[in-house]
């Protein structure tokens, strides 16, 4: 499932759910600003934690963050 933020950019894919808690794989091309924002700043780490409380809607196939 893919990951938006508030405006439709694609930051990354959804790789497995724990509780209220998704770890996303954030997209090779993501923007040191956005990764910055989100707190993804550990160029180590494969996958980052997203929770719900992040989530603006979720559809079928696309979760979209808030602003």
């Amino acid at each position: 499932m893919e990951v938006q933020t508030s405006d439709g950019e694609y930051i990354g894919k959804i790789e497995s759910v724990e509780g209220s808690t998704a770890h996303v794989r954030p997209d090779t091309g993501l923007a040191q600003s956005i990764r910055t924002r989100l707190g993804w700043t550990d160029e180590n780490e494969q996958t980052f934690k997203l929770d719900h409380s992040d989530v603006a809607e979720i559809t079928d196939d696309m979760v979209r963050l808030e602003a």
